[in-house]
């Protein structure tokens, strides 16, 4: 298994869509450990982390989004070192 992680903004119509919930459950089926989180900017943040492919398939379906979004913008930072995450959450930042 190849490491990686992945922060990733998500720009667009991504909250107040389920995009968090939506999120959740599809990273619970591709097995990602990590968190969603509104931003204050209108964005939404995803980290990401499992084995390479898989962490890859997770942020092609994220790319689609659910069927309320609208995705204008995807930034991707990956990273190596694993942060040691036991599951995907939802995490609150004080946006909605």
């Amino acid at each position: 298994m190849a490491f990686t992680g992945a922060v990733v903004k998500v720009d667009g119509v991504v909250q107040g869509v389920g995009f968090r919930f939506w999120c959740l459950r599809v990273a619970r089926e591709y097995e990602v450990t990590g968190y969603v989180a509104n931003l204050p900017d209108g964005s939404v943040e995803v980290v990401a982390e499992g084995d390479r492919g898989i962490v890859n398939d997770f942020l092609d379906v994220l790319k689609v989004g659910p069927t309320y979004a609208h995705i204008s913008g995807i930034k991707v930072e990956w990273y190596q070192e694993p942060r040691g995450f036991k599951e995907f959450t939802i995490e609150y930042k004080g946006a909605p």
